[in-house]
């Protein structure tokens, strides 16, 4: 059994930064490559970066390439570092995981619930 819960979400300016957290329960964390989604209203989820389980592999969506991190350490969690916000960023972020994934289709066995990011302009 496998459980993520999210959290460092919030409301912040255009061109600021937030830092997003994803913690890992279950077992072999070690064996689980590891992604963050976004889903805007009305709007699809989208897959916006993923890293895999050795850390060696490291995708982003050409949205947010050059202005977010993905990163994971042994603790079990999963970061996204996300500098230069813009409006359009704005969405539930949701973190996931899987042992062979799509990487970016959002058809991933494990979800977390989601955290909200606002950027205003």
């Amino acid at each position: 059994q496998v459980q993520l819960v999210e959290s460092g979400g919030g409301l912040v300016q255009a061109g600021g930064s937030l830092r997003l957290s994803c913690a890992y329960s279950g077992r072999t964390f070690s064996s689980y490559h590891m992604a963050w989604f976004r889903q805007a209203p009305g709007k699809e989820r989208d897959f916006v970066a993923g890293i895999s389980w050795s850390g060696g592999g490291i995708y982003y969506a050409s949205s947010v390439k050059g202005r977010f991190t993905i990163s994971r350490d042994n603790a079990k969690n999963t970061y996204l570092q996300m500098n230069s916000l813009k409006p359009e960023d704005t969405a539930v972020y949701y973190c996931a995981a899987d042992r062979s994934p799509n990487w970016y289709r959002n058809e991933w066995t494990y979800w977390g619930q989601g955290t909200q990011v606002t950027v205003s302009s």
